[in-house]
């Protein structure tokens, strides 16, 4: 639009442009400094007033939408289904319904035991990836794939499934209307929902309080900023290869070590 190359914008409806009504007041108002007008299928062109008022109502649909997804998936693990992911070590039967996958069980049960005697989990992801077992969605195996995040329940060595629990409502998402990025913030205890699902269980009392207390010992709390980054990672510079290269002996991600070269 600012190069000119159109005058006209079609679109089916608004709400396909943006379900935000800041974001689609905004557009407009590009749109129109840069000479272009803005149509619609079903109002013709669009102008402050329309955009206002159906913007308004598209803004309020994407909300009351998330709330009744929300409450949908509640309800899924109240009735002890699951209502995200499969989760490694287990496969899909009816929709929400999990069984045991007995051969990722046996994986599962040996990372956990692993961990405990004191093996680190990048040096558990090197001897899984040596040996050929396949990780998660069928992706190789990384120390983050098992040690995860404690507070929000993420990474395999904190999947409470594991101990016959579902739990839904650990952490809520957000996104920053100054940024555009989706926060993740975990929430209280009290506003969980629990289940007790003990034919999912794969790892007894006893492993997993074992586990739970090396990672206590092992734990660094990072200070975060307003986004929930941790801050030692907020002003880290971007490299061609970020995130794209891994390491052929270990399979953990490398990092820019020197002006030119990774490590």
């Amino acid at each position: 639009a600012d190069r000119g190359e159109f005058d006209v914008v079609l679109s089916e409806s608004l709400d396909r442009l943006s379900r935000n009504l800041a974001v689609s007041s905004q557009l407009l108002d590009e749109l129109d400094f840069a000479g272009v007008r803005l149509f619609t299928i079903q109002y013709g062109e669009m102008n402050k007033m329309l955009v206002g008022v159906i913007g308004a109502v598209s803004d309020q649909f994407s909300s009351d939408l998330r709330d009744k997804v929300k409450r949908g998936q509640k309800g899924r693990v109240l009735n002890g289904k699951v209502a995200g992911g499969v989760g490694y070590g287990y496969t899909v039967g009816e929709p929400g319904e999990r069984t045991i996958d007995p051969e990722q069980a046996f994986v599962v049960l040996r990372i956990f035991k692993m961990f405990a005697d004191g093996v680190s989990p990048r040096a558990i992801a090197k001897t899984l990836n040596d040996e050929g077992i396949v990780g998660p969605k069928g992706n190789v195996w990384k120390d983050t794939t098992i040690r995860g995040q404690r507070d929000r329940g993420t990474g395999l060595l904190n999947n409470e499934a594991y101990i016959g629990r579902l739990i839904y409502g650990r952490t809520q998402y957000k996104k920053n209307p100054k940024t555009g990025r989706r926060v993740s913030r975990p929430q209280p205890e009290e506003k969980w929902t629990i289940t007790e699902v003990p034919e999912l269980r794969i790892i007894d009392d006893e492993l997993w309080q074992r586990v739970k207390e090396r990672q206590e010992v092992n734990t660094i709390v990072m200070p975060r900023d307003g986004d929930n980054r941790a801050m030692n990672r907020v002003h880290r510079k971007v490299h061609p290869l970020s995130g794209v290269l891994i390491c052929g002996c270990c399979s953990g991600p490398m990092a820019i070590t020197a002006k030119n070269r990774y490590g």
